[in-house]
């Protein structure tokens, strides 16, 4: 059976940021774990960020196939949630090595690509311009980038009321002037 070395790769760099808390990841030490030469990592990644980038896009394509298969919108959503706060260890593990900028930077575009894509199938924003169209989803993905980076054990116990309020804003808005049908306090 070949050996999938990106992954072989990708796995190394996990364990080096899960296991050893690396701060400072380095292809040294990602060819000394995973016993390959330089050059095979080079072949496979141009860099670190591209490996990165890489295995944000694994996780993308395995996980979009789970939330199309879904029909409601709000569970695709929540989906989305529980998919991130499982995340959320290594992310942070991540963000505190040396490539905290560009994993920011990929989060958050993949984000937006989401939020894209979903809106486009559900036909939402159609009235609006596409300079607004892209403002709006900007504007919710970086909201929601900003939760789950504040991202509690309480959010975890109301994770539905959350999704539940957060839904809402994206398709139908929630007046600032009562009428609200939510509570959460």
């Amino acid at each position: 059976m070949p050996v999938d070395m990106k992954e072989t790769i990708a796995q190394a760099a996990k364990a080096l940021v899960e296991g050893k808390g690396a701060r400072k990841l380095t292809v040294k030490d990602i060819v000394e774990e995973c016993h390959i030469t330089r050059q095979a990592f080079y072949y496979h990644f141009e860099d670190i960020p591209a490996l990165f980038r890489w295995m944000i896009e694994q996780d993308t394509r395995r996980n979009m196939a789970k939330i199309q298969a879904m029909e409601d919108s709000e569970a695709r959503l929540r989906y989305l949630f529980v998919m991130a706060i499982n995340a959320l260890p290594y992310v942070k593990r991540g963000m505190a090595s040396n490539y905290r900028d560009e994993i920011e930077r990929f989060l958050s575009q993949y984000l937006q690509r989401l939020f894209e894509r979903v809106c486009d199938e559900e036909g939402l924003y159609q009235d609006c311009t596409r300079l607004e169209a892209d403002l709006i989803l900007r504007y919710h993905s970086q909201a929601i980038l900003g939760i789950l980076r504040n991202w509690t054990e309480t959010d975890t116990k109301h994770l539905d009321q959350i999704v539940h309020v957060i839904f809402r804003l994206v398709t139908e808005g929630i007046s600032p002037h009562g009428g609200n049908e939510t509570n959460t306090a």
